[in-house]
Formats: C-alpha cells, sequence, structure tokens
C-alpha cells in the first residue's frame, strides 16, 4: 500500500479543529444552564455541577492523558481524547437525569487535554519556519472554540432543544477522528516506558481537593473547606518525593523548577485569570438586565455574537504571532502580550458604554491573549527534552486552568457580595464590574513584570533509542 503525502497545511487545520472543539465542550452548556433546574429537577446550585464536572475532570486528565502522549504516542492520545469527547457527548445527549449529565459532562472533560498535545505534534512534525505559527494558531483555537460556543448552542437549543446540543458535538467527534485517522500520522518522539500510576491518582486526589477548593469556598461550611486543604496538602506532600524518586514521574519537578519552566507556568496562572476574566466579564455585563444598573440586557444568542469577534481576531493574529516569535522569541511575546491585556482592561473601564465599545475593546483583550498563549508554550517547548513536550504543555495548561478556576471563584464570590440591585443579584454590579476590570488589569501587570524575568530557553537534544527502547535524553 502506497503511503499518502499529507501537506503540513492540512495537518494543522485538522488538529486547530480538534482543539476548538475541544474548547467548545466548556462554553455549550452555558446557554442552557439557566433553564437545566426545572428540566431535570433540580436547584440552581445543583446546575452548576454541568460545568463545575468538566473543570475538574479536564484539570486531572489534561496532564496525565498529556503525560501518556509523550510516552505512547501523541497521535494515539489524541485519537482517545476526541473519542472521549464523543461518548460522553452521547453519555448526555441520551441522558434523562442529573447524574447521567454529569457522567457525560465529566468524560467530556477529557478532550482538554486536545490543545497541548496537537501543540506538541506540531512541533514534532513541522518544519521551524512553520511550527511557531502552526503553535499560535493551535493556542487561538482556545478563543475560537469559547467564543462559538454561545451563539452556536443558543440557536441549537432554540431550534432543536438541549439535547440537540450535544448531539452536535458528537458530530464533531466522529469527523473529526475520522480526518484524524486519515491525514495525521504519529510522531517519531516519544520515551515509552512504564506510566507512574500512582503518582497520577495522588496528583488527581490534590487537583481535584484543591479545585473543590477554589469553585465551592463560597458555598460549602467552613469544616468541609478546611478539610480540602488537609487533604490538597497531604497530597501534596506525598506527591512530591514520590515523584523526585520515580525514574519516569508524572511531572517531571526537576524541569519543572528550572527558571524558564516555572516563571513561565507561573505567568500563566496570571494571563489564565486576566483571559477568563474577559469571558466572565463581558457575558455577565451583556447578560445583565437594564432594570439593574446595566444598559444592555442582551440575550444569550447576541452577547456571544458580540463576543464572536474577539475570538475571531485570535485566530486571525496566529500568523503574526508566529512572525514575531520567529523574529523577537518567545520572552518578548509573552511581555508584549500581557501589557496588551493589563492596557486593555483599563480600556474596558472607560470603554464599557456600547456595545460598539465592548466589542472593540474585548478585541484588543484578545491580541494580548493571543500572543501570550501563543508564547507560553513556545518558551516551554523550548526548556524541556524534545520527548516530554506534551506533558511539560499539560502541566501549562493545568496551570492555567487553576487561574481560571481562581478567577470563576473570585468572580462569584464577588457576585455575593457587590451584586446588581433590582432583579439582577445574579450579576455584579457597575462598581463590582469594574473592581474586576482592574484585578484582570492587575493580574495581566503581574505576569508582565513575571515575564521580563524569564530567560531564553535551551532545546534539549534527543538521542537515537537506547537498547532498552527508551529513548535517551542529552541536556
Amino acid at each position: 500500500m502506497r503511503s499518502i503525502h499529507v501537506p503540513s497545511w492540512v495537518t494543522i487545520v485538522v488538529l486547530s479543529l480538534a482543539g476548538m472543539s475541544g474548547s467548545l465542550q466548556f462554553t455549550l452548556p452555558l446557554p442552557i444552564l439557566p433553564s437545566m433546574p426545572a428540566i431535570l429537577h433540580i436547584s440552581a446550585n445543583d446546575a452548576s455541577w454541568i460545568i463545575t464536572s468538566t473543570l475538574l475532570s479536564s484539570t486531572i486528565a489534561t496532564p496525565i492523558v498529556s503525560r501518556m502522549a509523550d510516552m505512547y504516542g501523541k497521535r494515539r492520545m489524541l485519537l482517545l481524547s476526541i473519542a472521549l469527547m464523543g461518548i460522553g457527548s452521547a453519555i448526555v445527549a441520551l441522558s434523562a437525569d442529573f447524574a447521567t449529565v454529569i457522567v457525560g459532562r465529566s468524560v467530556q472533560g477529557a478532550s482538554s487535554a486536545l490543545i497541548p498535545i496537537g501543540i506538541s505534534l506540531l512541533r514534532d512534525k513541522l518544519p521551524t519556519e512553520r511550527a511557531n505559527s502552526a503553535v499560535a494558531l493551535m493556542s487561538a483555537t482556545l478563543g475560537i472554540g469559547s467564543a462559538l460556543g454561545l451563539p452556536l448552542s443558543g440557536v441549537l437549543s432554540d431550534a432543536f432543544g438541549w439535547h440537540s446540543v450535544f448531539w452536535a458535538s458528537v458530530i464533531a467527534a466522529v469527523l473529526l477522528g475520522a480526518l484524524m485517522l486519515v491525514f495525521v500520522t504519529e510522531s517519531p518522539l516519544h520515551t515509552g516506558g512504564r506510566f507512574d500510576l500512582t503518582g497520577a491518582v495522588l496528583l488527581s486526589i490534590v487537583l481535584t481537593a484543591a479545585l473543590l477548593l477554589l469553585s465551592k469556598f463560597a458555598d460549602w461550611p467552613p469544616v468541609v473547606l478546611l478539610a480540602l486543604t488537609v487533604i490538597a496538602l497531604v497530597g501534596l506532600a506525598g506527591w512530591i518525593p514520590l515523584q523526585l524518586r520515580h525514574k519516569q514521574p508524572m511531572v517531571d519537578l526537576r524541569t519543572a523548577m528550572t527558571r524558564p519552566v516555572l516563571l513561565t507556568n507561573i505567568a500563566s496562572v496570571f494571563t489564565g485569570i486576566a483571559m477568563f476574566s474577559n469571558m466572565l466579564l463581558t457575558t455577565q455585563q451583556l447578560l445583565a438586565p437594564v432594570a439593574s444598573g446595566h444598559k444592555f440586557g442582551l440575550t444569550m444568542v447576541e452577547t456571544g455574537l458580540v463576543m464572536l469577534p474577539s475570538g475571531i481576531v485570535m485566530v486571525a493574529l496566529a500568523p503574526v504571532s508566529g512572525r514575531l516569535l520567529d523574529r523577537l522569541g518567545g520572552r518578548p511575546v509573552l511581555i508584549l502580550g500581557n501589557a496588551i491585556l493589563a492596557a486593555g482592561f483599563v480600556l474596558r473601564i472607560v470603554f464599557d458604554s456600547t456595545v460598539l465599545g465592548v466589542i472593540i475593546v474585548s478585541a484588543v483583550i484578545n491580541v494580548g491573549v493571543s500572543f501570550a498563549f501563543s508564547a507560553m508554550p513556545t518558551l516551554i517547548m523550548a526548556s524541556v527534552p524534545n520527548t516530554a513536550t506534551s506533558a511539560a504543555n499539560g502541566v501549562n495548561a493545568l496551570v492555567r486552568s487553576l487561574g481560571t478556576a481562581f478567577c470563576s471563584a473570585l468572580i462569584g464570590f464577588l457576585i455575593g457580595v457587590m451584586g446588581a440591585p433590582n432583579g439582577g443579584s445574579e450579576f455584579l454590579s457597575m462598581l463590582g464590574l469594574h473592581l474586576c476590570f482592574g484585578i484582570a488589569a492587575a493580574s495581566a501587570a503581574i505576569a508582565t513584570i513575571i515575564g521580563v524575568f524569564v530567560p531564553r530557553g535551551i532545546r534539549a537534544q534527543v538521542s537515537a533509542p537506547g537498547a532498552d527502547g527508551v529513548t535517551q535524553i542529552v541536556v
């Protein structure tokens, strides 16, 4: 059988579509969330688990599946992630009760590994002159996927019912799986070896406790929060020495503590806070009823359409991000992106009286997101062995998720303290909104300062596989 030559642009498109579909899983349920308590006969607080369950599973699965990609093959784990996305979506689409919906949404969350693994595969397979632009495009799929989720879900649910939202995701998973089987080939770089199952289980316990602590600190009693804190700290205390002793750890802490990787990951937390603030706060501002003191009172579909241009900006700027990375390197682009983010949130306080102003400034903010998010994996992959890029990108995605979880919890807490009056108590008041804009600007400014201290990474060299089948690394 003759092998088919696949142009690199086809691989880029297929992987980018997969990444976009993975990011869609987080925003697809948002338009239907207000109606779920009546449909499933649950409380509004219980309905929040439709989002929380996916956040939990994605945060846990991303570093684990990414590590498995380095060991057993990136294409194989991409196909697994697509399959889990389809299976989880099918479970929800066929469900009629709350428990089944949560199971399906939890399975869907594993698809978040598509972006870090896809980025690593592109780096492995593309020539240097194409890699940075491709990585920037793959990073941008997070923005366009999130922006598309609101209008797409709103239109589908209005026309065909809420189950259709998840059937669409099933169809997307089938099509993308087929495209990946035909047009995406495996990376030649992998480590093999034995998977650190104990490390993965301990990490899952620590992350679950930490994320529940972040997301539910305003809702759960202090004794439960204290128990979660103890579980997270004790689990971490056991996990760290285990990773240092293991020959092929779940997370290579020695590499993670090197200056380029550590500082990039710390900056990523603050960038994640700022990025997610834009989506949450813009949604808050546009959806809030006029009676609550806000100016817009848009529907969910209208809100999604207003946010769509900022997502398109991220994709359109991918070639620009790639050229900047080629000419300047990752550190200046990371600094530039976060500086634009910080300035954008300051502008949000000034230009928030018209829909056009919101569209323009949100687009400016996403210019910063596009630059910063393209720089992060570039810096990470330039500082770790070639055979560990998926795991390193997975950890970077994890720390960004922790930033977004903190952002969501903080805004939820401030809604309780600074809720809008006159029936808009589930939305921030104007004062609360401006306070959150200021917090997001400060987070981006902190990331900018940290970026100044990130050195240029030195790529490790990979030798041929050794006699035991495990690729040897020379740093």
